[in-house]
């Protein structure tokens, strides 16, 4: 399925699933390998890195945990530049190695506003995973320590990514047509 419509929008694929499912099991082998002797809990930030966040945990190969955080700062197909904490993180995070998993890092408001809430946490150290990044939308001096994709400044939708709350269950990642 090269082309898809979700409710008024046309997309087209950017980043095929065999590309996402390869670049996920290189992102896993190297946050193994920083990781081999220590047990860090991994944060996904829901709803958007579930998918993401459930493929690369299984690739790892090391002993971790994993919790969720669930924000929001997107209306329709922009970022509304403010973030909402949805729920709260219910285990102990002091002292512990932290890796958040983020489906996007746009403007980087998101990203700032985890950071600072794991460091509320205590956490030992964190460190950011993100599938994707957009350098030119970003608004803060932020970068993932593992990144799967730079991507443009375009409103992507499918494998976690959605429009309107559709589109997440998508393989592919798929770009707006215009």
């Amino acid at each position: 399925m090269s082309r898809i419509q979700i409710r008024d929008k046309s997309f087209v694929v950017s980043i095929s699933a065999e590309k996402i499912q390869t670049r996920i099991l290189e992102m896993a082998a190297e946050i193994s390998r920083d990781y081999e002797d220590k047990k860090p809990i991994f944060v996904c930030i829901l709803n958007g890195a579930f998918i993401f966040a459930a493929d690369l945990f299984r690739a790892l190969s090391i002993e971790c945990e994993i919790t969720f955080l669930k924000l929001s700062s997107y209306s329709g197909t922009q970022s509304t530049g403010v973030v909402s904490k949805i729920s709260e993180i219910k285990v102990n995070l002091k002292d512990r190695h932290v890796v958040i998993l983020e489906d996007i890092v746009d403007t980087g408001e998101t990203a700032v506003y985890i950071v600072e809430e794991m460091k509320r946490h205590q956490a030992a150290d964190v460190r950011f995973a993100s599938l994707l990044i957009k350098p030119k939308a970003l608004q803060h001096t932020v970068r993932p320590d593992y990144v799967g994709f730079e991507v443009p400044n375009d409103f992507l939708v499918g494998y976690g990514l959605d429009y309107d709350g559709l589109g997440r269950n998508l393989p592919d990642i798929f770009v707006l047509d215009k």
